[in-house]
This record gives structure tokens, sequence and C-alpha cells, in this order.
């Protein structure tokens, strides 16, 4: 995708460096906007190869409400693991017996998540990440966001109130004490000569790691909320707050930006699906992605 290789080179070169949350360090540029029309194929970087097994389990995970992460983790996937294991080391005051990133830590961390997966009672106790992306998608203070909107694209596609915000002041605290506050915090959509688009909302953006997921996720989204109400997919606009690359994966963005993407795969979902809440994991097919091998970068946590 020709749109990430330019935000890379743009934070690369006009980047500033910043502190951080993780300690870890970034080069941050604030305020970005990118494009994408969805009618070019499924943006799923082929610059590098993208998990995309991990993307539908966890936009599915959103849409069931769920904040658990025993779902993902039944469905081989492990990209919120880290936040709910640092979160179980901490509570049981080992954090510092298992110094991050250590063969140690890596063999509690298999420990946890096996633990997860096979015992509901534990899963339940420490597999929860609060009130995260799912809960507030599906029950905002009590509102099924998801739902309303899918019903008034359907009844007044014309609306500018077609938002769903992740954002919850109020549980933001129970949030950051479990995992993290939502980094996509809000996105809005727009239907024009009968093409649905989606705008998203990014305060902070991994640009290497998640910003991949993001792109692809939100991508899916839509093509599904298009198939839904009835449309025809449109682009998906993607704005960020603070897009940074962390220093432990310049040298890793460099190798990408080395490479020279290839034609975007094609993505067929089963057009009998006419409900959001009905989608599996079987009803999509991914075709002709043919990627660059992957490239190991660590997770800031």
């Amino acid at each position: 995708m020709r749109q990430y290789h330019e935000l890379l080179k743009h934070v690369l070169e006009n980047g500033v460096q910043k502190g951080d949350r993780t300690g870890t360090g970034t080069q941050s540029v604030f305020g970005y906007q990118m494009r994408v029309n969805l009618q070019e194929g499924f943006p799923l970087l082929t610059t590098k190869k993208v998990h995309f097994k991990s993307i539908l389990h966890e936009l599915l995970w959103f849409l069931r409400g769920d904040t658990n992460i025993r779902y993902l983790v039944q469905n081989g996937v492990n990209i919120w693991n880290e936040w709910p294991y640092q979160n179980w080391l901490r509570e049981l005051g080992q954090e510092a017996s298992f110094p991050k990133y250590s063969e140690e830590w890596k063999e509690k961390m298999k420990e946890f998540v096996a633990r997860v997966q096979d015992d509901g009672d534990f899963a339940a106790k420490w597999g929860d990440l609060g009130p995260v992306y799912g809960r507030q998608w599906r029950n905002f203070e009590g509102v099924d966001q998801i739902a309303e909107v899918v019903e008034s694209l359907r009844k007044n596609p014309d609306s500018r109130r077609l938002i769903v915000s992740a954002w919850n002041p109020k549980d933001i605290p129970v949030m950051v004490k479990s995992g993290l506050p939502p980094c996509h915090t809000m996105f809005q959509f727009y239907v024009a000569e009968g093409r649905l688009s989606c705008q998203l909302y990014q305060r902070s953006a991994d640009l290497f790691l998640g910003v991949p997921f993001n792109i692809a996720s939100y991508a899916l989204l839509t093509l599904m909320m298009a198939q839904v109400t009835g449309l025809q997919p449109g682009e998906f606009i993607h704005t960020f707050g603070d897009v940074h690359i962390y220093s432990n994966h310049v040298d890793q963005v460099n190798i990408q930006l080395a490479r020279k993407p290839k034609p975007l795969p094609e993505l067929v979902i089963n057009p009998s699906v006419k409900s959001i809440f009905d989608f599996t994991y079987e009803d999509f097919e991914l075709k002709n992605y043919d990627p660059y091998p992957r490239i190991k970068a660590p997770v800031a946590v």
C-alpha cells in the first residue's frame, strides 16, 4: 500500500523524538490522514506478511461485545495476551522475577495462556481486559452502538450521526488497570451515491506493528457493514493523532520500505449473511495474498 509507505517515510523524516508510557521512546508526528479506496482491493499490506486470521477473529470478538481474551486464545490469536499477562504477574508480585521478553518471561507466558484456554474460572478472573472495545461498541452505558448505526444506515443513510465511540471517560481508569484505554477511539460512517465510507480517528498509533492491523480491521468492518445494509464499499479514511514509530522498530521500518508493494489481495464475503452479528470466521476468504515475509518486532507494553 503506497499510502502506508508514504506515512512511514513522513514519520521518519518529520517526526520528533518523544518519550512514552512504555519507556521505549518514539519518533512521533501529530496529525495525519490517509485515504484508501476499497474498490481497489483489500488493504492488507504486502510488504510484510500480516496475520489476517488475527484481524478477523479480533473484529468478530469486538462485535460479540466480548472483552475476555479466552475466545481469541482458543482460536490461536495471541495479540492481546501481554496486557492481562503482565497484570497477572503484577498482582501476584512476580513481575520483577520475570524480566520482560526474557526466556523465563516467555515460558511463564505460555503457562498463563494455557490456563486461560483450559480453565474457565482462571480465564474469567485473569483473562478479562475490562470494558474495552467490545463492551463500548455493544453496551456503552446501555446503548448498543453497532446495532443503532446499522439501523440508521438502513433508515437514514444521510445522517451525520453514524458514529461509534470506544472512548468512555468513566471507564478509562478500569481499562488502564487491566490493559489499555482505546487507541482507535471513534469511527463514523458516510453514505454517498450508494457507497459506504468509514473514517477512523486513532488517538495513538504504533505505526509499524499496530496500524497495519487497524487498516485491515476497519476496512473489513466497512465491507461487512456495506453488505448488511445493501451498500457498496467506498473509502476507508484513517485519521491519526499521535502516530509514531518506536525506537526499536526503525531497522524493521527500513527493511519494509526497501520492499516494493505487490497487488492487493481480494476478500470474498459470504453474500448470504444479512446481519452484522451473524458473521463467522468461515464466511470470509482471502484470495491472491502474496506478501513478503513477516518482519518481527517487539510489542511495547
